[in-house]
This record gives structure tokens, C-alpha cells and sequence, in this order.
């Protein structure tokens, strides 16, 4: 892994039947990144990000991911002591993952699982720690009033944050955020993306975020990745993805639903 490196991505390829997923992906994410996975749907952007989580498989072969130095999957293989790694990667869905039964606070609360016993947490005895490092959480991303409530009483824009401030209380040091705003209205959206941003600049927290808003990852991420067909068609900084670029990414139909003041 390169010594800026934080995430380590090597000739990774995923196949799903007759479908090549991802066809021999490269990357790195340094420190402190905040980077956007475009493309269109089915070209392997989700895919990516649940490979680096270790969620499922890479195809065997030379395909490898590293994080934080420790190998997360090799050939094919998820690594024994894989569970080390994942600690410190946050994993954000479009769909929130939430217990719907459980109270938004335990949900934030549960972040904690991979540093404390297991029975603590299924009887509710969460340390001190836990219970302030939540609560914490809660306020700042302006959810704190329905720490009580049964998470999936709560609107979707409030059930994200509550996903953002459990990755916050997992002390994670990546995250992965996968389509976050895709089911969200326009406010809610924007707020989402804004505490991403707000991870990545002021506590230094590398963000890996898979978008079909174009218009977001350029707002908000300083680096863009492409993916078109399982392979990296575009890695560079936001403002060097032209138009061009991008209708040759999305085919010419993106032309009829670009927005007002694209790159030219």
C-alpha cells in the first residue's frame, strides 16, 4: 500500500453469472479524501463499496484490498482477522439499515458493538462512554429530540443522520456511503451531503460516496472516480470532468437532463 494510502484497491474484478461487475479495478484513498463513485446503474459502484466492506467476495485471482495496512480480501478470500479492519470502516446505506423496532438512540448506540461485550448491548447497559459518544452524535447532526423514538417512525432524512451518527459513535476512520440520498427529498439530500462534507473537512475522515446526482459529487467531493461497465473510466479532480466526459459516461441522454450551470 502506498504510504499516503488508507485504502488500497488492486486488479479487483467481481462476476455475477455471465455479468462482469467490476473488470480489474485499481484505487487508492488517501487521508482525509472525500471522493465520488459515478456512473450509470450496473456499473459497479455498489458493488465496489460492499467489496471493500467485506460484505461479499472478490473474484479469486490477483484482485486485493487493503485497509489501514490490514488485508480485508485476497484471492478470493475474506481475511481471518478481518474484523479488526471493518472497525474502523463506517458503512452507510441508501436504505439506512436501522432496527425499525429499536429507539434511533440504540441504533447510534449499537456503532459501539465492536469495542464493547455483546451482552452489554442486548441488555441496554451501554458504558458511559457510549451513552455521551451518542448522544453526542445525535446533537450534531440535529436528531437528539427523537432519541426515544422507534427508528422507523422517523422520516428518512432523519434516519440517515441516525445511520451517519452510528458510523461516528464506530469511531470509524472511512466511510462508505452508498447511494445515502437516493430515497431522500431535495433538503434532506442536501443536508446528508453536507454532513459528509462536514466528516471529511473537520475531522479528517476519508468518505468513499456512490451518487447518481452528478451535480453532488461535483458540489461536494474535490475527486471524482468513474465507473462505466465494471471498469474506471474517469479518476480525477471534480473540476476536470467536462461534459463530454460525461455524456460519453452516461450516454448521450444525459445531455437532455443535464442542469443548469454543468461543466462545459
Amino acid at each position: 500500500m502506498p504510504d499516503a494510502a488508507v485504502l488500497s484497491i488492486r486488479n479487483v474484478s467481481k462476476t455475477f453469472g455471465q455479468r462482469r461487475a467490476l473488470d480489474g479495478v485499481s484505487l487508492n484513498a488517501t487521508k482525509g479524501e472525500m471522493i465520488a463513485l459515478i456512473g450509470p446503474s450496473g456499473s459497479g459502484k455498489s458493488t465496489l463499496l460492499r467489496s471493500i466492506s467485506a460484505l461479499q467476495t472478490i473474484d479469486a485471482g490477483p484482485g486485493e484490498i487493503v485497509a489501514f495496512d490490514g488485508p480485508v480480501q485476497k484471492d478470493g478470500k475474506i481475511d481471518g482477522n478481518v474484523r479488526k479492519t471493518r472497525t474502523r470502516i463506517g458503512m452507510i446505506f441508501q436504505q439506512f439499515n436501522l432496527v425499525g423496532r429499536l429507539s434511533l438512540f440504540t441504533n447510534v448506540a449499537l456503532g459501539s458493538l465492536g469495542r464493547i461485550n455483546f451482552w452489554q448491548a442486548a441488555f441496554g447497559l451501554w458504558p458511559t462512554e457510549t451513552k455521551q459518544a451518542a448522544m453526542a452524535a445525535l446533537h450534531r447532526f440535529g436528531v437528539a429530540e427523537y432519541a426515544t423514538q422507534r427508528a422507523n417512525t422517523l422520516s428518512g432524512g432523519q434516519q440517515q443522520r441516525g445511520a451517519i451518527a452510528r458510523a461516528l459513535v464506530q469511531k470509524a476512520k472511512i466511510i462508505l456511503a452508498d447511494e445515502p440520498v437516493a430515497s431522500l427529498d431535495p433538503v434532506s439530500a442536501r443536508r446528508v451531503m453536507e454532513i459528509l462534507r462536514e466528516l471529511n473537512k473537520q475531522d479528517g475522515l476519508t468518505v468513499l460516496v456512490t451518487l447518481h446526482q452528478v451535480d453532488y459529487a461535483l458540489r461536494y467531493c474535490d475527486r471524482v472516480v468513474a465507473l462505466k461497465a465494471g471498469k474506471i473510466v474517469y479518476d480525477g479532480p471534480a473540476t476536470g470532468l467536462k461534459r463530454e466526459q460525461l455524456i460519453d459516461i452516461y450516454g448521450p441522454e444525459f445531455e437532455d437532463v443535464f442542469w443548469e450551470g454543468a461543466p462545459t
